[in-house]
């Protein structure tokens, strides 16, 4: 083993990683849930996508990075209660997607930019939702507070990334709409259920970058 390597799953491993993805490796133009659901009809659409980012926040814990995850408030219209990324739509006046996940992040948990540093970018993931999102990464350097806005968010939790890149937790799943199976993966921790779109970016950072 190369002692001049940083250890595997820490934050130095990741920006580096994430480097490599962004200088080195031809994107694709999407991904997202076609994936697991080629030809689905839910993924036909009427109306164009909506654009939104996500911020992936890998924070510096040593030698074991945590990756920054939030429940959604019980009381939000849509995906009430799932576990997600810090993020949302991306606003017309958004230099960026990552301007607008940096935004987010703050009016959604208080984290303070100032303590973020952006890695790199991976594909657009396409929602059945409906969405073109954006995942922007980035590693979080500690010291930091968080402040949460309770009409968006009831908590905010870490999660070793270690655990999220270890392909033995990513289970495949799958519920009925509309009387049709729609499949998607889920990563069960701690008595959180990480599903749906966001395992499936958690899936996809596992498959470009450490598988």
């Amino acid at each position: 083993m190369d002692q001049s390597l940083p250890p595997l799953f820490s934050a130095a491993d990741f920006r580096m990683r994430a480097a490599r993805e962004e200088n080195f490796l031809v994107h694709p133009d999407e991904d997202g849930d076609h994936r697991f659901n080629p030809g689905h009809p839910r993924l036909k659409r009427s109306e164009p996508l909506r654009d939104a980012a996500v911020l992936i926040p890998v924070i510096d814990r040593g030698t074991e990075a945590t990756v920054l995850l939030t429940k959604r408030a019980e009381t939000l219209r849509s995906h009430t209660g799932q576990v997600a990324f810090p993020g949302g739509r991306i606003d017309d006046d958004d230099h960026s997607p990552e301007f607008a996940a940096l935004r987010e992040t703050h009016e959604e948990i208080g984290l303070d930019r100032r303590f973020i540093d952006i890695v790199g970018r991976m594909p657009d993931y396409v929602s059945g939702s409906g969405y073109r999102i954006a995942p922007v990464l980035s590693v979080v350097r500690p010291g930091f507070s968080l402040t949460l806005n309770h009409d968006e968010v009831d908590a905010a939790f870490e999660v070793p990334l270690s655990f999220l890149m270890d392909p033995t937790n990513h289970r495949r799943d799958s519920r009925f709409w509309n009387d049709l199976e729609w499949f998607f993966y889920e990563m069960p921790y701690d008595g959180q259920r990480i599903w749906g779109v966001t395992a499936g970016i958690i899936r996809t950072l596992y498959e470009r970058l450490y598988a």
